[in-house]
């Protein structure tokens, strides 16, 4: 378990291959309850290469010292992360 916001991770691993591999994070909020986003690529075994980017927001409460998850938002595409940037920047633009 992670005991700092830069030890977390969505990065997972099997056989040897990272399944999931993180391309970037970056730490929206730190605190009991801790928000990241990250970038990342699935690997696609049929394919036996990474797919496109994907994004994910995750929640964690730290609680003794580890972070535990509690919640996720997956961003599926491209198209889904620029629908949720204009929409934001919509809102802030007002």
């Amino acid at each position: 378990m992670a005991s700092t916001p830069d030890e977390l991770t969505v990065t997972y691993t099997e056989d040897g291959i990272d399944i999931v591999k993180e391309l970037d994070k970056v730490v929206l909020t730190k605190g009991a309850w801790t928000t990241l986003i990250f970038r990342y690529q699935e690997w696609n075994r049929a394919k036996e290469e990474y797919g496109p980017e994907k994004y994910t927001i995750r929640r964690y409460q730290k609680r003794n010292g580890e972070y535990l998850p509690k919640s996720k938002f997956n961003i599926s595409s491209r198209d889904q992360a620029k629908a949720v940037i204009e929409a934001l920047q919509g809102w802030l633009d007002d």
